[in-house]
Order: C-alpha cells, then sequence, then structure tokens
C-alpha cells in the first residue's frame, strides 16, 4: 500500500499541527501508512509556494497552522488554484475568538514556547541564511557550516532556511556561466561544498510554471533549453574543481534533499563539529 502524505506547514514549531494531523489520521490508517513533513517557521510566501507545488507533486495534502492572516490567505489561494486538498487548523479558531472577543489578533508566531537556547540557535542560523542567501555577501562562505551551489530554481533558498531550523549556518552561491563563483568556495574544505544538481527537463518545466507565474513568456531565454544545458555545463564544470559531494535533486521534495545532507554530515569524515567548535 503507498503511503499517504502530509505536510505540516507552520510559522512556528509545528508541533500543534502535526499532532492534531496525527489525532486525525490515527481513525483513517495506522502509524506506518503515512509519512508526515513538516516545514517549520515560515516566513515567506515562496516558501509556501514551494509546499504547494511539492505536495501536488506527491499527491499529498497539507495541514497548517499560521497566525499571519496574509500569510493563510495566500496558502489557502494557492493551494485553490493547484487543486491541492489544504486545511486550515488554527485559523478558524483564532477568528472566531475574535468575533467574539472583539480584539485583534497578535499575529505572533510562537508565543506559547519559551525562548530556550536551541531557539536562539536556530534564529541565528536563520538570520544567517537570509543575510547569505543567492551569494549577495561572499564573505559568508567562509563563515557557513555548509555551502550549497546550484544553478537558478534548484531549491537553493527553501533548502537554507530548513536547514537552519536544524541550527545549520548555510549559504548558498548561484552557479551562473557568466559570472565566476567567489573565489572563498575554492578556498574552504571541498565536503562543506554540496551541490544541487537537476535534470535539464525538470529545470525546464520549473522555470516554465516559473515564468507563468509571474505572468512572463514561458519561452524566454531563461526557460530556454539551449541555456539551460549551458548553465548545468558551467555547473559541472566547477563541480570538478571544488571536487564536492553532489545531490541530485531533480525528483526530491526539499525535504529528502535536506535528510540526504543531515546523513552526509553525520558521517566520520565530517568535521562540522570540529569547525563549530572553532568558532
Amino acid at each position: 500500500m503507498e503511503k499517504k502524505v502530509i505536510y505540516v506547514v507552520s510559522d512556528s514549531v509545528g508541533e500543534t499541527a502535526e499532532f492534531v494531523t496525527k489525532a486525525a489520521l490515527s481513525q483513517f490508517i495506522n502509524e506506518n501508512e503515512y509519512d508526515i513533513y513538516r516545514i517549520p517557521y515560515v516566513e515567506n510566501t515562496e516558501v509556501l509556494r514551494g509546499a504547494v507545488y511539492h505536495a501536488k507533486q506527491l499527491g499529498a495534502m497539507i495541514g497548517f497552522t499560521l497566525v499571519n492572516r496574509d500569510l493563510r490567505a495566500f496558502l489557502t489561494r494557492e493551494a485553490v488554484e493547484k487543486n491541492v486538498e489544504c486545511v486550515d487548523i488554527l485559523g478558524p479558531m483564532i477568528e472566531a475568538m475574535e468575533r467574539k472577543f472583539s480584539l485583534q489578533p497578535k499575529q505572533e508566531p510562537g508565543l506559547i514556547h519559551k525562548l530556550d537556547e536551541d531557539y536562539f540557535k536556530r534564529v541565528e542560523a536563520i538570520e544567517f541564511a537570509v543575510r547569505y542567501d543567492d551569494g549577495r555577501d561572499p564573505r559568508g562562505v567562509a563563515q557557513a557550516d555548509i555551502v550549497l551551489i546550484g544553478v537558478s530554481r534548484t531549491s537553493k533558498t527553501p533548502l537554507s532556511q530548513y536547514l537552519a531550523h536544524k541550527q545549520l549556518k548555510v549559504a548558498n552561491v548561484p552557479i551562473v556561466p557568466e559570472v565566476e563563483p567567489p573565489k572563498t568556495l575554492f578556498e574552504i574544505p571541498s565536503h562543506k561544498c554540496i551541490g544541487l544538481r537537476i535534470s535539464s527537463e525538470k529545470l525546464n518545466d520549473i522555470r516554465k510554471e516559473r515564468l507563468k507565474s509571474l505572468g512572463l513568456d514561458d519561452k524566454a531565454f531563461y526557460a530556454n533549453l539551449d541555456r539551460i544545458e549551458a548553465e548545468l555545463s558551467f555547473f559541472d564544470q566547477i563541480i570538478q574543481r571544488l571536487n564536492c559531494p553532489v545531490i541530485d535533486v531533480s525528483n526530491k521534495a526539499v525535504e529528502e534533499t535536506a535528510n540526504s545532507i543531515m546523513n552526509m554530515i553525520n558521517q566520520p569524515y565530517w568535521d562540522f563539529h570540529e569547525h563549530q567548535a572553532k568558532e
């Protein structure tokens, strides 16, 4: 029997959404007959759009707890547009209390959780991922625990954010034929770099969908197959120079790629913990 898949989305930890989801699932199937993928600490619509995209690809449904009404509305619209089953777990209760008490909700996620040491480490890692996203500041490459490299639309940003919630400081660098990667990239230990490879056909589909979502012509140069092949060829050249690990993300959800990376850094050769201790 094929496992049922549910995405749990939250702008906080996501424990409430996961608990309710499991309680509902217990009325239908056993625990080993489903997979729950939790996407916590959502702060922007890009992550929500990605969640809906992956849910659509896997035939999954989404349960969410978002206190921000704009994010709730966006996710609901996106899910309806993509025909993905999506359930607002917290919103109806908040709206009912707003009517009953004639008060405005604070719209601040995570108020129920204490600010502990792990929380602050996660916040620091998340801020790091934002600061050094998309190669905007090459100084982050030397300071990062992990550096993700790949062409545009290989999920570098959502993956950086996901790993940040695991307290990992992640920088990501876009690979573009016209731009030489930062020199620092070739000076750090090769296994700290992780290449994100994707098939040209898959990337072509993703970029076309991206252009359509922006109201642009899907035949633009950005989604041209020859251009994509050139970018991937340049990516392979950089990987050869770096001699770093590579993960094929063509048919992987962000969570799957993140798990692969976590498995990598738990290998004996990885001196990640030593690196942390020196900081």
